[in-house]
């Protein structure tokens, strides 16, 4: 069988990346038909856009995509392409794993957490307004003088819909996998009618799932409890914010952002891709890490349904890593990115004929 998948290389080092995932991926046997589309910075230069429309139109045939880095300017120019095709997919779902592989260097050991995060509503929907805007005024009468002059206001949109969804996805994961605990974690005690919405439902959710655990846990305190015993944590279902805060967390925990792959699932498509940034001053130079997109190819050919060359390839990973000899120069090696992946496809082996 022949998947269609849209690949998205991105800009800075994605392109390298992503050429490496598609050899390491051919190379387990499964049979890929990319249908590659731009979307960055690069084609803003040409098309005027950093998100063009043949990129969503591909996303939306294919059903499935594959995205390499995009760089996503600070504090100024065009809003984030991640965020833009979350939303425009309704990709409500974010889940990361954060899962520890021995040869990497980190304080901890055999953490296998799952951050699962809702992507299209909260702080993150971009309803902001200046401080002299006609909107912000009215906000401003409405809160009865709890907003200063001259602020920038954001409004944090939660909707019982959105939180049911993301908290049972965090459950049906749990379920499929066989998992045995979902924290659920908000800010509630300060912000009573928006994450106290979300407890509420996850609560009501629940008790659908009597043979899984929950938990509440707020999101300062839950800081402090990864750092000190994430042991005690297994599926982690939060708002978009914190949901981003605390992935990045937790990739520290296992080693970095190297090695933290991510996918992005709603209920016509999927997204697939390394959660680390586009590292444009590394471009071209055969040195960057491929860990992460290729984990996240892995979680791609498990949703393709191909979970034996999904098992194949992240055990193929894991070994490359735990030999410390053909890796990257972060893993404590002297390979290229190049290097680095055709090693993996040399641990693999002959492909497996599909």
């Amino acid at each position: 069988m022949t998947h269609e998948v849209t690949l998205i290389p991105g800009d800075g080092t994605g392109p390298e990346i992503c050429a490496v995932m598609k050899k390491v991926v051919a190379a387990t046997g499964v049979q890929i038909k990319w249908e590659q589309v731009e979307a960055g910075v690069d084609i803003m230069k040409t098309a005027g856009t950093p998100l063009p429309d043949n990129v969503l139109a591909s996303c939306r045939r294919t059903k499935v995509a594959l995205k390499g880095p995009i760089t996503t300017p600070i504090g100024t120019g065009f809003r984030s392409v991640n965020v833009a095709l979350r939303k425009e997919l309704d990709l409500f779902a974010c889940i990361r794993p954060c899962k520890t592989y021995p040869g990497v260097k980190s304080r901890f050991s055999n953490i296998d957490l799952v951050i699962v995060r809702e992507n299209t509503e909260d702080l993150y929907a971009g309803v902001e307004f200046a401080g002299d805007s006609i909107e912000s005024k009215q906000i401003e009468d409405l809160a009865k003088g709890k907003i200063r002059k001259g602020s920038a206001i954001s409004i944090k949109p939660m909707s019982r819909f959105g939180c049911e969804r993301i908290v049972v996805t965090a459950f049906e994961y749990a379920v499929k996998h066989k998992r045995r605990k979902v924290t659920a974690v908000t800010k509630a005690n300060i912000m009573k009618f928006t994450d106290g919405l979300f407890y509420e439902v996850a609560r009501e959710v629940a008790k659908r799932y009597p043979g899984i655990e929950y938990e509440e846990r707020l999101v300062d305190a839950m800081c402090m409890q990864l750092v000190m015993k994430p042991e005690l944590y297994d599926v982690i279902v939060l708002p978009n914010l914190y949901g981003d805060i605390l992935s990045d967390l937790c990739a520290g925990l296992i080693g970095g952002l190297g090695i933290a792959p991510g996918a992005n699932i709603g209920d016509h498509g999927a997204l697939f891709e390394a959660v680390h940034g586009s590292a444009p001053k590394y471009a071209g130079q055969n040195k960057v890490n491929p860990t992460a997109v290729l984990l996240s190819a892995v979680l791609m050919l498990d949703h393709l349904g191909e979970k034996d060359a999904a098992a194949r390839l992240e055990k193929a990973v894991a070994e490359i890593i735990k030999e410390g000899k053909q890796v990257t120069y972060d893993l404590g090696g002297t390979a290229g990115t190049r290097e680095m992946g055709d090693a993996i496809i040399a641990k693999l082996g002959t492909p497996v004929a599909r």
